[in-house]
């Protein structure tokens, strides 16, 4: 039995010491899971094997419905938090999700948008006012001067006169 106690206070000390260090970024559901892998491991070292308990994977439960998430064109809602964004891949990416991680939680299809109609609409309109994606027109090409520059610099050596 004192083993056991041992064992507990060494893998909260750990426990403690890893969220202790500033570099350590862990959300709240992190915790508890690190702890009970902490103390299989030292059980483990300790020699008494213990099995760790079945982790089920945890349910995700959408803070709003897929077609809640997209009612409006100027915006996308999250479904992590229920909050409104022009796009979602940085929204994610501070989750630790890629899109597709995103689509698979919540049982969405392939093709479901990360960034909002709106925005979108805007994004291109603006590179279609700069001209991004056009091949340079042939009377661009045709008022370019076919002349040979200018040389600079000194003018060549000119061979005497025998």
């Amino acid at each position: 039995m004192d083993e056991t106690l041992n064992t507990i206070e060494l893998a909260t000390e750990l426990t403690i010491a890893w969220l202790g260090n500033p570099n350590t970024r862990a959300d709240a559901d992190a915790v508890p899971a690190f702890l009970n892998s902490m103390h299989a491991a030292v059980n483990a070292l300790a020699g008494d094997v213990v099995e760790p308990a079945s982790e089920q994977p945890a349910e995700h439960v959408a803070a709003v419905s897929v077609r809640k998430s997209l009612a409006s064109k100027d915006h996308i809602i999250s479904m992590i938090d229920g909050k409104p964004y022009k796009t979602l891949r940085r929204h994610l990416s501070t989750h630790g999700l890629t899109p597709e991680e995103y689509r698979t939680r919540y049982n969405l299809k392939a093709d479901y948008p990360m960034v909002a109609q709106g925005y979108s609409e805007a994004r291109r309109d603006m590179a279609k006012k700069i001209g991004l994606g056009r091949k340079p027109s042939k009377t661009v090409a045709a008022e370019a001067p076919t002349t040979e520059p200018k040389r600079r610099g000194r003018k060549p050596a000119q061979a005497e006169p025998a």
